[in-house]
Formats: structure tokens, C-alpha cells, sequence
């Protein structure tokens, strides 16, 4: 297994002006930086983390095609050299408030910095959901966890569960089955919604046991999670399981921040686009998990980004 380095590089940008602005360095991000520098643009990518977005939560891609499998810090760093082949400049920070003024977008950073663009494509992708459930916040990074990859290794021959029923969560349970003793997914159906490739794979392995038709009450402990307060959603029952963890995967919350304020959003904050990725501003894109979309996957994101950045180049610079 490879591992690369994809620490914030210290060097930065060399100007103040671009004529496309990409906002995170997921695979949207990246997708948009690659296609943005093959159209002959200027191009920062302005990311608050590391290159990767949340591809770097699960620790192989196995639907991404021309590799089969393929570790993920691997193939975010294969995006990230691949932007750099055409140019594509970072900064590394949060952005804190956009100004439109007339075709210009002023971009302004939490490290102090600012930058002036034509076009903004925003790829900040979404961030997992929480329960909600009494014990969850406290016991975050101890025994509560919404990363496998990030946190397993805590959990060597231990007894854990894995709230959800989607693709996130039986690929982590998956994951999690190679580390612990024993996992349990909890889902509130009576059936999976993963694809059938991973739900096969997740009945057929000894070490993951489901339970049906139930949700998470409570987590609780003393100085980290010990057992787990259940109700069965038919029966009404209520009982407390044992188990050292619990790793949710319900879903996700959009990145949308400061934009929520500047370009339309659903009820529930992802930004709408028409097909060319194009939000209600001239010259603001939305691409990836940001946005509102059916499907999310990396490829999904990568495509995103593309038709974002072909769209912009093709509109604002020709």
C-alpha cells in the first residue's frame, strides 16, 4: 500500500489575479483545475485542508475507472499532479467573504489574503451528517467516529457498529471488519440501500451482523462509548447494547457556507445548477457534492468539474 504526502505545501501563489477561482481540492476541485488549465486559464485552487476532499476518508476506490483498485491518498495525489501539469496554483485557507463586483469576483481568505476572478467554481463538497443523539458530541474521538480509515486502528479486536444503510456505510463496515472483532450495522429499514456488489460482500463476511429497523437513542459512557441505547422503529422496544464504538454514515450536509448567501440553495443548503454546472450568478459554477445532485460519487464529482470549467472557458474567455 502506497501513502504519499499531501501535507499543505508552504509555497503560495504568485499573484493576486486568476481568471478562474475553484474553491476546495476535492475531485470536483480537481476535475475543474485540470480542464480549466487545459483551456489556456489561469487557475488557483483555494483549499482549507489537503488535496483529496473525502476520498481521503476511505481507504481503497474500487469504481473509478482504468485503476480497479486503487489506494485512495494514491489517486488524489495522481489528481493533484495532474492540475499541477497545467499550471493550477494553491492557496491554503478558508474563504471568509465573496464581493461581486460587476464581471468581478473578489475572493477573501481567513489567512488574510485575497484574490480577484472572472469565474468561481465552488467544489466544497459536504460533510457527514451527525445524529443528533444525546452522547454523540461528547464523545467525539472518543468511541464516536466518521471516518473508518481516520479511526479504526483504535479499534483493533473491538466490538463497534455502523449507523446507515448507504454505500458510505456498509464499504466502511467493510473496512472496519478487517480491524475489529466484530461490527454491527444498525440501519432504520428493514434492507440496505448500498449497492449490490457491497451489500454480497457484507453478508457474506462472518465478522458484520445487522440490526433491522432500529435507530441510535443515545451513546453512552463513562470516558468513552460503552454501549449503545436502541429503538426498534416497529416494535417500539427500546434496549442498551454493549460496544466500544460507534461510526456513523447517514448521510451528508453541503460545504456551502458564505455561498448559501450569494447563489440559490435547496431546503436543505446544496446549490442548484443547471447541467452546465451554472448557478443563478453569471459567472459562479457549482460542481461535486455541493451540489444538488442524485448521484455522488467521485466520478460524478470529476464530471462536475469538467463540465464546469469547459463551460466557463467557453463562455467568459472565447
Amino acid at each position: 500500500m502506497v501513502f504519499f504526502d499531501l501535507e499543505p505545501k508552504s509555497t503560495g501563489p504568485s499573484k493576486t489575479e486568476y481568471d478562474v477561482i475553484i474553491v476546495g481540492a476535492g475531485p470536483a476541485g480537481l476535475g475543474a483545475a485540470i480542464y480549466s488549465g487545459r483551456a489556456g486559464l489561469s487557475t488557483l485552487v483555494i483549499e482549507k485542508n489537503i488535496e483529496g476532499g473525502q476520498i481521503l476518508l476511505t481507504d481503497v476506490m474500487e469504481n473509478y475507472p482504468g485503476y480497479g483498485l486503487i489506494n485512495s491518498n494514491e489517486l488524489a495525489q495522481r489528481f493533484k499532479e495532474h492540475a499541477d501539469m497545467f499550471g493550477t496554483e494553491f492557496d491554503y485557507g478558508e474563504v471568509v467573504k465573496v464581493e461581486l463586483a460587476g464581471e468581478q469576483k473578489l475572493v477573501y481568505l481567513d489567512n488574510g489574503k485575497a484574490y480577484k476572478s472572472k469565474v468561481i467554481i465552488i467544489a466544497t463538497g459536504a460533510s457527514p451528517r451527525r445524529l443528533g443523539v444525546p452522547g454523540e458530541d461528547r464523545f467525539i474521538s472518543k468511541g464516536v467516529s466518521y471516518c473508518a480509515v481516520c479511526d479504526g486502528a483504535f479499534f483493533t479486536n473491538k466490538n463497534v457498529a455502523v449507523v446507515g444503510g448507504g454505500d458510505s456505510a456498509v464499504d466502511e463496515a467493510l473496512y472496519l471488519s478487517r480491524i475489529a472483532a466484530k461490527v454491527t450495522i444498525i440501519h432504520r429499514r428493514d434492507k440496505l440501500r448500498a449497492v449490490k456488489s457491497l451489500q454480497e460482500k457484507a453478508f457474506n463476511n462472518p465478522k458484520i451482523d445487522f440490526i433491522w429497523d432500529t435507530i441510535v437513542k443515545e451513546i453512552k459512557g463513562t470516558d468513552k462509548v460503552e454501549s449503545l441505547i436502541l429503538q426498534n422503529l416497529k416494535t417500539g422496544e427500546i434496549k442498551e447494547l454493549p460496544f466500544d464504538g460507534v461510526f456513523i454514515f447517514i448521510g451528508l450536509n453541503p460545504n456551502s457556507g458564505i455561498f448559501k448567501d450569494i447563489v440559490d440553495v435547496d431546503e436543505n443548503g446544496f446549490i442548484k445548477t443547471n447541467e452546465d454546472m451554472e448557478t443563478n450568478v453569471d459567472g459562479i459554477f457549482a460542481a461535486g457534492d455541493v451540489r444538488v445532485k442524485s448521484v455522488r460519487q467521485v466520478i460524478t464529482a470529476v464530471a462536475d468539474g469538467a463540465i464546469a470549467a469547459t463551460i466557463a472557458a467557453r463562455k467568459y474567455f472565447e
